[in-house]
């Protein structure tokens, strides 16, 4: 096992975190094309015709349900049971991804619980402070009936201005561990970027995540292009039993802050996973890609490949350490034909 001296971390100016590899950045005239086309000049398809229904899910089921189970609630935000105990990544509850309830992104499809009704959670872990991952209002609510809120470093300061109780935050740099009810959160790199508005890009810092436990070893990914952090975090960390891989908001264009699904695939092999659970998707559109074509891909991708891939539907409880393929159930709502080659189709 390498020692932590020795692996990659971020730099740091004073000011501003960076990632260990600098980022290509785009001209002005990419970057105003990029905006156009995002705004003005997307497909048709990149949502659903209309929302799609899900499996509602309750507390009395919950506290009900095996222990090392997880939940797929959307996007990022993942429901953990783990010896009793609840835990949540990225948890985004509001009708849309964007700081104005009246403007942005908006969901395909309802949360399939409320914060009301989840159970008493032990810890919510977050990548970083984009409005996909991290949601002031759902943060604030979480808030009485959480016990800590474990952050990459500067989200907690966040969180505090927000009116959390420093007590109840627990901030780490890439490399550091924590532990909670015999958990061990370690804070490992990804390659990306932070900002929530004008003036503080970059002032926060990201990261992806490993949960382990006594019985099973999980690899969250946070948001993240393809680079060489991956194979570090196999090495120090791994094998995973499974691994929550970013596959979705990705484009040709952008391929530095968001993996390709053949990026994602390989990222998973890197951390040396097992079973590979692509989330990131379907539930906000933040690309030019067809809504589905994260599922499609990835799963033509592992075929290949012959890398078991755990696709449940959002609300549907997979064990940890017993996966199962799931269903294509993304086919019921799309409004045309899929192709049927294995070979993957490229992003726009």
């Amino acid at each position: 096992m390498n020692s932590k001296d020795a692996l990659p971390r971020y730099r740091h100016n004073g000011k501003q975190y960076r990632n260990t590899q600098p980022l290509k950045q785009s001209g002005f005239k990419e970057t105003v094309k990029i905006f156009w086309d995002f705004f003005f000049n997307k497909p048709s398809n990149t949502q659903p015709a209309k929302p799609f229904s899900v499996s509602s899910l309750n507390r009395e089921a919950l506290i009900a349900a095996p222990d090392n189970s997880l939940w797929r609630l959307g996007h990022s935000t993942v429901l953990f049971k783990i010896a009793g105990d609840f835990y949540l990544t990225d948890p985004v509850f509001s009708k849309r991804a964007s700081p104005f309830q009246w403007a942005g992104p908006k969901r395909f499809h309802p949360v399939p619980i409320s914060i009301a009704e989840l159970p008493p959670i032990k810890a919510v872990i977050l990548s970083h402070d984009h409005y996909d991952h991290l949601d002031k209002a759902a943060v604030k609510a979480l808030a009485p009936k959480t016990d800590w809120f474990i952050t990459p470093n500067g989200v907690g300061d966040l969180l505090m201005k927000w009116g959390l109780p420093a007590a109840k935050i627990r901030q780490l740099d890439w490399w550091q561990e924590t532990t909670v009810a015999g958990l061990t959160l370690a804070a490992t790199p990804s390659q990306h970027f932070s900002g929530r508005g004008f003036g503080d890009a970059n002032h926060r810092l990201w990261c992806s995540w490993v949960i382990k436990s006594a019985h099973f070893n999980v690899f969250f990914s946070g948001d993240s292009g393809y680079f060489d952090g991956f194979k570090a975090i196999g090495e120090q960390y791994g094998p995973f039993d499974i691994t929550l891989m970013e596959t979705g908001a990705y484009n040709e264009r952008w391929p530095g802050v968001h993996m390709l699904p053949k990026h994602s695939l390989q990222a998973h092999i890197d951390v040396q996973g097992k079973w590979m659970l692509p989330i990131h998707n379907g539930t906000f559109d933040l690309a030019m890609h067809a809504w589905f074509d994260p599922f499609e891909q990835i799963k033509a991708l592992a075929q290949q490949q012959q890398v078991p891939l755990c696709t449940p539907a959002i609300a549907e409880r997979v064990a940890i350490m017993a996966p199962h393929p799931g269903q294509p159930w993304w086919r019921q709502w799309a409004e045309e034909p899929l192709p049927t080659a294995t070979e993957p189709a490229q992003d726009s």
